[in-house]
């Protein structure tokens, strides 16, 4: 029976645990460029433990950004800041991954910590796209709708940052699908409008996310693994769901998808959203069930004992942690020493280490 300290194979890349950090913005780079504050921050975390590190919303264009402080890989100069984390998290175990995306009509808004709402030029914002001419919502700008041609250039650009993803030595890409932005905003008939092959049925209104997945896996070695996060339900009558969303994950898993990151929401800002202990986690259970391909567990996921039964219970086989990551960047190996399964640590911290830790 799996357990949280199982290691984890997808394809040829073996993770030392079921442990993961999912992608979290820092808002914290300039033109796109990785900066200190990113080598520290990501550093950190690489040596906590974690088999998996999956590093931020990294944009493929520049309007593609949430803000102007996002991470890109849109201009091959950006590898090689990243490369140079991408080599210390390998040092110390951690399998590095680059959350590939497109903000859409989300784009152009201030700093995680400021005022959400869309930025004029004068402050440093850019115009939006998205696929149909529908607002986020109050404060935010009336996006452009994105003829065959911009819809091509994304998927283009998707490939693109790939193969940069690659020359920077990520392991494990990331497709962002979920929480709102653009590939979410063409799954959910809330935000697609459209009437021509990108909208209105089910098959057209995934047509795009296929293109993207396509694109990046042709780009992408056979032999590393290609994560897809999701947002099951949009929690909105109308929007997209977690029926759709089993039928979208078996076909991602024939195009080559290994492993869906299961989220919900960010769709629509007045959606209510049931949150507690583990809220998403039956969405990761039903999808690895139904769909056929592992799942990642996400969402106020805090204790170990939480983590470990999620797994033992086959209800996902990864568990991402994120706030509690950034409260403890070492929560991976106090969580090891709770449930009495043995963690490697780096050998500078053996010292404070439990009697019998091993060294990394």
């Amino acid at each position: 029976m799996a357990h949280l300290f199982a290691p984890l194979a997808l394809r040829s890349v073996s993770l030392a645990n079921r442990i993961g950090i999912p992608p979290m913005c820092q808002y914290s780079a300039t033109d796109g460029f990785a900066s200190d504050w990113h080598f520290v921050h990501y550093g950190s975390r690489a040596v906590g433990g974690a088999g998996l590190m999956i590093m931020e919303a990294t944009a493929v264009v520049p309007e593609g950004r949430i803000s102007p402080a996002d991470l890109g890989l849109w201009d091959d100069r950006q590898v090689e800041a990243l490369a140079r984390i991408v080599r210390f998290a390998r040092e110390h175990g951690c399998i590095p991954a680059v959350q590939l995306a497109h903000a859409g009509r989300k784009a152009s808004v201030g700093l995680g910590w400021q005022a959400q709402r869309s930025l004029p030029p004068g402050e440093g914002g850019w115009p939006t796209v998205a696929p149909s001419p529908i607002a986020f919502g109050e404060g935010y700008a009336k996006p452009q709708e994105m003829d065959a041609g911009a819809i091509d250039r994304v998927v283009g650009a998707f490939g693109a940052a790939a193969r940069r993803a690659l020359a920077a030595g990520f392991e494990v890409v990331e497709i962002h699908a979920a929480h709102g932005y653009l590939l979410h905003q063409f799954l959910s008939p809330l935000s697609n409008r459209r009437s021509d092959a990108y909208g209105g049925s089910f098959e057209n209104r995934t047509r795009l996310v296929r293109q993207v997945v396509a694109a990046v896996r042709a780009e992408w070695p056979e032999t590393l693994p290609l994560l897809i996060r999701v947002s099951a339900t949009d929690w909105v009558e109308g929007g997209w769901n977690a029926d759709e969303t089993v039928l979208l994950c078996r076909q991602l898993r024939d195009l080559g998808i290994d492993l869906v990151d299961v989220s919900t929401a960010g769709l629509v800002p007045t959606a209510i959203i049931p949150a507690g202990p583990g809220f998403q986690t039956e969405f990761a259970a039903r999808i690895r069930k139904e769909a056929g391909v592992p799942t990642a567990a996400v969402g106020l996921i805090t204790s170990p004992a939480q983590a470990d039964h999620i797994i033992r219970s086959g209800q996902a086989d990864m568990v991402l942690l994120g706030r509690e990551i950034l409260r403890n960047p070492y929560w991976p190996l106090t969580a090891a020493q709770e449930l009495g399964q043995q963690a490697a640590w780096p050998k500078q911290y053996l010292r404070a280490a439990p009697q019998g830790s091993k060294e990394r």
